[in-house]
C-alpha cells in the first residue's frame, strides 16, 4: 500500500470493533430485560442489560436531552480527526494506527446508538462481591479504553523518528 493511503488499511480493525459492538449490543438488547443479571463468574463478572445517556460513567445522563446530540456531534468530529490522522502516519506506526483504529470503531459503535436509539447499550457489568461495581460498558468502551492505553504507550516510545534517546 502506497504512503498516500497512510495507515487506513487499519479501518478493518475499526469495523471490527464496529461489528462485534453492534452484534453484542443487538444479541444482549434482544435477549436480556433491563438490569437482568445473568453471573458468568460469581461475585466478579456478569452479563447484565442498561442504557446510558450520558457519556462515560454516565457523565451528564440526567440531562434532559441534549447531551444525545451533543455526544454524536463530538464522535463525529473525532472519528473525522482519527481518519485523518490514520492517512498522515507514516508506515512504522503501527501501534498509533492500532490505536487509533480501536477508538474509531468504539466511537462509531456508540455513535449509532446515540443516533439511532438516544441512548449507548452497555451490558458488560465487573464486581466484587456485590460490594463493588464498575459502571456496566460495551465493546466499543473496551475498544475505546485499549486505544487509549495504546495511544499513551505510543507517547512514551523512545524510537519515534528525529528524537534521541537519554
Amino acid at each position: 500500500m502506497s504512503a498516500r493511503f497512510g495507515r487506513l488499511p487499519w479501518l478493518w480493525l475499526s469495523l471490527l470493533v464496529f461489528v462485534i459492538d453492534q452484534a453484542s449490543k443487538f444479541w444482549f438488547d434482544n435477549n436480556l430485560t433491563m438490569y437482568q443479571q445473568i453471573v458468568v463468574i460469581p461475585e466478579y463478572f456478569s452479563w447484565t442489560l442498561a442504557y446510558n445517556t450520558g457519556a462515560a460513567f454516565s457523565f451528564l445522563a440526567g440531562a434532559s436531552g441534549w447531551q444525545r446530540w451533543f455526544f454524536a456531534a463530538i464522535a463525529v468530529v473525532v472519528s473525522v480527526v482519527l481518519v485523518v490522522w490514520l492517512k498522515r502516519l507514516k508506515p512504522d506506526e503501527t501501534w498509533l494506527a492500532m490505536a487509533l483504529a480501536l477508538v474509531l470503531g468504539g466511537a462509531l459503535g456508540n455513535l449509532v446508538d446515540r443516533v439511532v436509539f438516544g441512548h449507548v447499550v452497555d451490558f458488560i457489568l465487573v464486581h466484587w462481591q456485590h460490594r463493588w461495581y464498575f459502571p456496566a460498558f460495551n465493546v466499543a468502551d473496551a475498544a475505546i479504553s485499549l486505544g487509549a492505553i495504546l495511544l499513551a504507550l505510543d507517547m512514551f516510545k523512545s524510537n519515534k523518528s528525529g528524537e534521541t534517546t537519554p
